[in-house]
């Protein structure tokens, strides 16, 4: 037996057919970064009286699993995940060269489930956690370093300490990554100058489905309203953000990253057509520069869908 090693570990995931019940097959191996995925039953302290000072044996609470992976932005299993926020994509092969365009709208009625396991192989032990579903999506954007996406997933339930992969050797979907510094923010289609750093979520706002179950798991989760938020941290140098935010009329924002692989480019691009901004401060805390922070906030009224577009080598997540 050997020691598990974060640089050995390795990730599969596949969609459910039916909530909470791990598929025999159709596993994919996705790159991770970090994950805090893991079952959790909490002790009860017994509160019974009249036998004395000691206490006596607690008991366990209801299961929760709820935790982060953290992913790469990658040209094409980032589709897995956009997929697991969204639902499924409208796709459209481009060229022949076989680029795929797939566009996720937010609002779905039904949204997927999905067994994921992590391994330790080195050990060796796996865990499954069945019944994720994805609760979040976010991503910093900065001048430089690596692009990733936090994933906040709600799971059913974990079979843990499994001594063999239920996923065996499946298929790798993953692709280059996109780069931090390819990435671009626009305005009405206008690049937006100035901006410092930036963070975007998605939230589908799930709703825990508590029944009273003997194994003391959810029965699932149903989606909430949706929502989406953006922070813009930008240099002070113009008032149009500023005029924006004051007289209470919302943007169009783009944010997006592209790359070209051998001749063909492919691209990532979050589209918010309604972004609000509210009135924000503009402290001067020293000689340098001056800052605005933005935390924005999108709607999805009426026509006006909230899309992720991905243009990617694979036809399928």
């Amino acid at each position: 037996m050997g020691y598990g090693q974060g640089i050995n570990a390795v990730c599969s995931a596949v969609r459910e057919t039916t909530y909470g019940v791990v598929p025999a097959s159709g596993f994919k191996k996705l790159s991770f970064v970090s994950h805090s995925l893991g079952e959790e039953r909490p002790l009860i302290e017994d509160d019974q009286l009249g036998f004395g000072r000691d206490g006596r044996d607690p008991s366990y609470d209801v299961a929760t699993n709820d935790g982060d992976i953290v992913v790469p932005v990658d040209r094409d299993a980032i589709g897995f995940w956009l997929q697991m926020l969204f639902g499924a994509p409208t796709t459209t092969e481009l060229t022949a060269s076989q680029r795929y365009q797939h566009v996720f709208n937010s609002g779905a009625a039904a949204l997927p489930s999905a067994s994921i396991e992590i391994g330790s192989p080195d050990v060796p032990s796996y865990s499954v956690h069945r019944g994720a579903m994805a609760n979040q999506l976010r991503i910093a954007l900065s001048r430089q370093g690596m692009l990733n996406a936090t994933v906040s997933l709600i799971c059913q339930g974990e079979t843990a300490e499994i001594p063999t992969s239920v996923a065996g050797t499946p298929p790798a979907l993953s692709g280059p990554r996109f780069a931090q510094a390819r990435g671009v923010i626009t305005k009405g289609g206008v690049d937006l100058g100035n901006v410092v750093s930036a963070d975007i979520s998605f939230t589908n706002g799930l709703d825990k489905i508590e029944t009273i179950r003997p194994d003391g798991r959810i029965a699932g989760a149903i989606p909430g309203a949706t929502a989406a938020a953006v922070r813009l941290q930008t240099r002070f140098n113009t008032l149009e953000l500023l005029n924006a935010a004051t007289d209470g009329t919302p943007i169009a924002l783009n944010v997006g990253w592209g790359m070209d692989v051998g001749g063909s480019n492919y691209a990532l691009n979050f589209s918010l057509p309604r972004l609000f901004l509210p009135r924000p401060k503009k402290p001067i805390q020293g000689p340098r520069g001056i800052l605005q922070e933005f935390n924005c906030q999108a709607s999805g009224q009426d026509v006006n869908k909230m899309t992720a577009t991905l243009i990617s080598f694979a036809p399928s997540f």
